[in-house]
């Protein structure tokens, strides 16, 4: 079966749209971004709602193209890169960023905003990379 290009590229919005707002958070700096609440709290959930639409477009993937099942979040990028959809490098990125969404979701109270920021500002265009390498393989 062939991948839902709607649907991947709803999620490729998602995706673009979050991080166009990152980038304007980002762009205001570190400082504003860690004394304003309501800027970490966008900034975290724009990057959650990011890294979401990434594993949401992988697993889709996946299940279309009939490949293994994946065991855990991070799986999804190694099958992804293992089947030639994504290179390697960018396979260990988003890999990281999945074990972080972890982070995000079940230690959040422990996970320092200067790390979010430094992930905002430093490996946010890995999802826009993610999105590029998605489109080229099913255009």
């Amino acid at each position: 079966m062939e991948p839902d290009k709607e649907l991947i590229n709803l999620r490729i919005d998602i995706i673009e749209r979050n991080l166009k707002e990152i980038g304007r958070i980002t762009a205001e700096g570190e400082e504003r971004f860690l004394k304003n609440y309501r800027t970490t709290l966008a900034g975290k959930h724009a990057l959650l709602e990011s890294i979401e639409a990434c594993i949401d477009i992988g697993n889709h993937i996946i299940a279309s193209l009939g490949l293994r099942r994946p065991e855990d979040y991070r799986d999804i990028f190694a099958i992804l890169e293992e089947n030639r959809v994504i290179q390697k490098n960018l396979s260990e990125r988003l890999q990281k960023m999945a074990s972080f969404r972890n982070l995000l979701v079940h230690y959040y109270a422990k996970v320092d905003d200067r790390k979010i920021f430094e992930i905002m500002k430093d490996d946010s265009k890995d999802m826009l990379e993610f999105a590029k390498a998605v489109l080229k393989r099913i255009s």
